[in-house]
């Protein structure tokens, strides 16, 4: 990888985060009708997942193109860990400022878009020893190198990523045990569903680069974190979809396009687990190929987007999805600088 795309590969997630940004201030800026004020907060949140994929993505790149020091390995974490912070006080801010169902939906979903920012800072540090990956995957035995993470280090770091998961499926089935008080928990509820399982999805990822690290990744991991991340992807469409064609209130149901946005979430998060798997130890002639993966999960969400702008001409409940679904593209776009990243990182070319 030379100096020229080791940048553009890093500003590909700032530009995303400059986009969630400026999207959702200016959907909140430009009217005043609830619609905005879950959609604004919500879409401004997705960017602090493309802060944290940043973080991720300089901390590879550095290793790759040899300026990976002390203060990177450090603060580049951090930074994820401090957008996660500030997005779940946020949520709670909003929680707490106003009793509104807009508010009341927005501030949930944005401490779960907290708890993903979490466990994408976690993705990050588990990479700082990305590097070892490459050395590790032309050894024959499965010896941890005294540099690799500690067996404490790595069962942490995995902890950490299952925590947060776990925190958002309590989350979210608390909401949807109430969804019988009003819609505002229903709609809250099933889009933290989503939420966890992109959480889910990042377990398996943070497992699988910090066990290659510590070169104990085994032949059933190969098989089993993939399909785990395509499972959790797939049951956030299919969830959807019955939202979408099961629900008699087209207003709640409508909160399943928002579930299929996240699947694809998932299905971009699953071309890194895949990628990662699939080489280690093994050749794959098409490895070059999967970045194509969040490419066209990236497209499919601005495409429903589109649709859903047009229909929400004459359906107001479709609004918040048709932005929150803009948004899922700019993270799937951003999933695909960091494939691209590990690609190269790992290429035996």
């Amino acid at each position: 990888m030379n100096y020229g795309i080791s940048v553009l590969f890093r500003a590909i997630p700032l530009l995303m985060a400059l986009f969630c940004f400026g999207y959702g201030g200016f959907i909140i800026s430009y009217g005043t009708d609830p619609s905005r004020e879950v959609a604004g907060p919500v879409v401004f949140s997705l960017g602090m997942i493309c802060i944290a994929l940043f973080s991720t993505a300089a901390t590879i790149i550095r290793q790759i193109i040899g300026t990976f020091g002390t203060v990177s390995k450090y603060v580049l974490p951090g930074l994820g860990y401090l957008s996660a912070i500030l997005t779940i006080v946020g949520g709670i801010h909003l929680l707490h400022t106003s009793t509104e169902a807009a508010s009341f939906v927005a501030g949930h979903v944005i401490c779960g878009v907290g708890l993903i920012t979490a466990c994408v800072a976690t993705t990050a540090t588990s990479s700082t020893r990305f590097t070892m990956i490459t050395v590790n995957a032309k050894k024959n035995n499965h010896e941890t190198p005294p540099e690799a993470f500690t067996r404490a280090q790595g069962l942490m770091l995995i902890s950490i990523a299952a925590i947060l998961s776990f925190v958002t499926w309590v989350w979210a089935f608390c909401l949807l045990s109430k969804s019988e008080i009003h819609p505002m928990y229903f709609v809250a509820g099933h889009v933290m569903i989503g939420l966890a399982c992109i959480c889910t999805s990042l377990i398996t990822l943070v497992a699988t680069i910090a066990r290659q690290i510590r070169n104990i990744f085994s032949a059933s991991e190969r098989k089993v974190w993939p399909v785990l991340v395509l499972i959790m992807g797939s049951l956030c469409i299919i969830w959807g979809l019955i939202l979408i064609l099961g629900t008699a209130n087209a207003s709640n149901g409508s909160t399943g396009y928002i579930m299929i946005g996240l699947g694809l979430v998932c299905y971009s998060i699953s071309s890194k687990v895949i990628l990662l798997s699939k080489i280690w130890r093994h050749e794959f002639k098409l490895s070059n190929r999967i970045p194509l993966i969040p490419i066209f999960t990236a497209l499919s969400c601005l495409f429903f987007s589109a649709f859903l702008f047009e229909m929400g001409t004459e359906h107001n409940y479709y609004f918040v999805p048709a932005r929150v679904l803009a948004g899922l593209g700019g993270i799937c776009f951003t999933l695909f600088s960091i494939v691209s990243i590990l690609e190269s990182g790992t290429s035996g070319k």
